[in-house]
């Protein structure tokens, strides 16, 4: 199984990059190899549509309180709909993705559960924010396979604290 985290606040332009980079990377492993997400905008609801566009079978992980979505906005409610819709396999967390601490519990274990893990990461360290650092040392010291995905000219947002996450 394979799983992607990162990044939330990449640039318009950056999302067209990362999409292109997670397809060579789905494409370059066995086509019954499954997709892994934690449901959620951005970057879970992009690698779903690259994975489902390539075939390949998509689990997502849904919380078992998704009334409680991270923002309440419109975007995270389509995104939730279209990875529903998408997916082959639903799983259940328990958790609560309005706490921070339980999204980071959810997503140690979501990389815990692969075998390969896609990371949209700049090298920046983890912040009060983003995890994304601590997801790669997570993966890297239980020997999971981590594949950097930073495209040349890749960017983030300036005003990242107050970036919304975007629907790519």
């Amino acid at each position: 199984m394979i799983t992607a985290v990162g990044h939330a606040d990449l640039t318009p332009a950056t999302w067209e990059l990362v999409r292109a980079e997670l397809r060579a990377h789905l494409r370059g492993l066995p086509p019954d190899t499954p997709a892994l997400v934690r449901a959620g905008a951005g970057l879970p609801l992009a690698f779903g549509r690259v994975a489902h566009e390539l075939g390949r079978r998509l689990v997502v992980l849904l919380p078992e309180h998704g009334d409680a979505l991270p923002g309440g906005n419109e975007g995270a409610l389509r995104a939730h709909r279209e990875l529903r819709a998408l997916a082959a396999q639903i799983r259940m967390l328990p958790l609560d993705p309005l706490d921070r601490d339980a999204c980071v519990s959810a997503d140690e274990r979501l990389v815990a559960g692969c075998s390969r893990l896609l990371a949209v990461w700049d090298g920046s360290p983890s912040s009060g924010q983003d995890a994304t650092a601590h997801m790669v040392a997570y993966a890297r010291a239980r020997g999971i396979a981590v594949d950097v995905v930073w495209p040349a000219g890749a960017a983030r947002e300036r005003a990242r604290h107050a970036a919304p996450v975007r629907v790519p």
